[in-house]
């Protein structure tokens, strides 16, 4: 199964998205040397879960964990979120995880 993607699903009616996603997204800001793809991961499944975007969160759990997270780590994340973040937003993202876990056989 293929990692999910919010873009991947709209790139038919929105390229330039798709194409920016791919350029700049993910062909430039992902590849910089400064950080790791793995703490990059960290850092922007934080984001979505501040953010409460569980459609993006979907995907960047899937990138995450074939980044080198491991289920535990994502576990723990959001646990340690939900005393930054609020508790229900970190409710949600579990909801997330948990089905990525189940999807990823984790």
């Amino acid at each position: 199964m293929a990692a999910p993607s919010t873009i991947g699903q709209v790139r038919d009616v929105f390229p330039k998205l798709g194409e920016l996603t791919d350029k700049v997204v993910f062909g430039d800001v992902w590849e910089r040397k400064g950080l790791a793809k793995r703490d990059r991961s960290l850092v922007t499944v934080s984001a979505l879960i501040t953010q409460d975007a569980p459609e993006q969160l979907r995907g960047h759990l899937w990138r995450a964990l074939d980044n080198g997270v491991s289920k535990e780590e994502i576990i723990e994340l959001i646990t340690h979120l939900a005393f930054y973040v609020g508790w229900p937003r970190a409710g949600s993202a579990a909801l997330v995880a948990k089905q990525v876990f189940a999807e990823r056989n984790v």
